[in-house]
């Protein structure tokens, strides 16, 4: 990882209480965050966003016998979006304890020592929120793919983009968890490899749901 030069957050609010033209002047900014580890909770947030719209759209007097279903998915969508909020602020604060942690001073060896345990605790909490980014991710997936049977067909192909979303998620995830594993020991990278594994699992699936999606609006 790089380290960052200083550190920056969107609002006080945090993400769920930025304007979107305001965090894109921040994710543009020649500042180290927000970067790509918020954009992928954001694609989760965005995919969950879209798999509840979807689900109230799901709620017609034609749709009741789905409505338990239905309204089981859209708790859980409104759930997974304000998660993936937090773990964008979460990233932010982490990515910042990163430059902080390189900034102690290392003259003496206790220095060192105090420095080198600090950068470690803090690229694996950087690893960490990723990993949980990956997991938000797994579970807007399968929300979207639970929908798409019994989904309003006239917004079905959002059911197509939360999948979309949540891919895009999991695998700028995957770029964010290695960065800062390659930084750590051995032993504590180890701990990531079930997350890791699973993310070519998740793109099967997402691209999968997506051919679903296409076939359904071309037949």
């Amino acid at each position: 990882m790089s380290q960052p030069t200083q550190s920056h957050q969107p609002t006080e609010a945090g993400f769920g209480g930025s304007p979107i033209g305001d965090y894109l002047g921040e994710l543009a900014a020649k500042v180290p965050a927000p970067g790509g580890g918020a954009v992928a909770a954001l694609h989760a947030a965005q995919g969950a966003a879209l798999v509840a719209m979807v689900a109230r759209y799901t709620t017609r007097a034609k749709d009741a016998e789905h409505r338990p279903v239905v309204d089981r998915i859209i708790e859980a969508a409104d759930a997974a979006r304000e998660r993936a909020l937090a773990l964008a602020d979460a990233d932010a604060a982490a990515f910042t304890a990163v430059g902080a942690a390189y900034k102690l001073p290392k003259e003496s060896e206790s220095e060192k020592a105090e420095r080198g345990a600090a950068i470690e605790a803090a690229l694996l909490e950087a690893a960490r929120v990723p990993a949980a980014v990956v997991e938000a991710a797994d579970g807007v997936l399968a929300l979207a793919a639970e929908l798409l049977p019994i989904g309003n067909p006239n917004v079905v192909t959002d059911i197509g983009a939360a999948g979309a979303a949540a891919r895009a998620a999991a695998v700028t995830s995957q770029l964010n968890i290695e960065i800062n594993l390659g930084s750590l020991p051995a032993a504590r990278a180890a701990a990531f490899t079930e997350v890791l594994g699973r993310i070519s699992e998740i793109t099967a699936r997402a691209d999968s749901l997506h051919q679903e999606v296409l076939h359904t609006v071309r037949t």
